[in-house]
């Protein structure tokens, strides 16, 4: 059995909107996350683990923020281009493990959503997607709320 471990991390600066999407979820937020696509800092996190695990390169490789066509795009698009990846590698994802740091907004109340949301895009079962948060006690750039981070695992196993 071939057993790959990938990490991801992801920032995302907040600029002025009315809500956040994270995971696929649109959450309710006196703000907005800034992004050449979306900005779903939390699907943008499980991409680049799922490449880092397969060592296929980061997001931007495979979509660059540079190419107009990516402007706005919904990030399930890159979500599922690495899991398809890894499929056609003979690959089945074992396990993700994903954190968003953040004051706010409050991810509990939404995140049987977005592992919902989430696990379909990932074609897996929901008890094999952890989806939680965290503070930075109010330090740094994510505790002065002008912007989340992510970081994730993914476990990847190929018989």
């Amino acid at each position: 059995m071939d057993i790959r471990t990938g990490n991801g991390f992801d920032v995302h600066r907040f600029r002025p909107g009315d809500s956040v999407i994270l995971c696929g979820v649109s959450i309710p937020h006196d703000r907005a996350l800034e992004g050449h696509s979306d900005a779903d800092v939390g699907l943008h996190t499980l991409t680049d683990a799922i490449y880092g695990a397969l060592a296929a390169g980061d997001i931007g490789r495979h979509f660059p923020p540079s190419d107009p066509q990516w402007k706005g795009a919904a990030s399930e698009i890159f979500l599922r281009h690495a899991c398809g990846l890894a499929r056609e590698r003979g690959y089945a994802i074992s396990n993700a493990d994903l954190t968003l740091v953040c004051e706010r907004p409050r991810i509990g109340p939404h995140a049987a959503a977005m592992v919902a949301a989430t696990a379909e895009i990932m074609e897996i079962a929901p008890d094999r997607l952890s989806i939680k948060a965290t503070t930075s006690e109010r330090l740094g750039f994510t505790g002065r709320e002008e912007g989340i981070a992510a970081l994730a695992t993914v476990t990847l196993v190929r018989p």
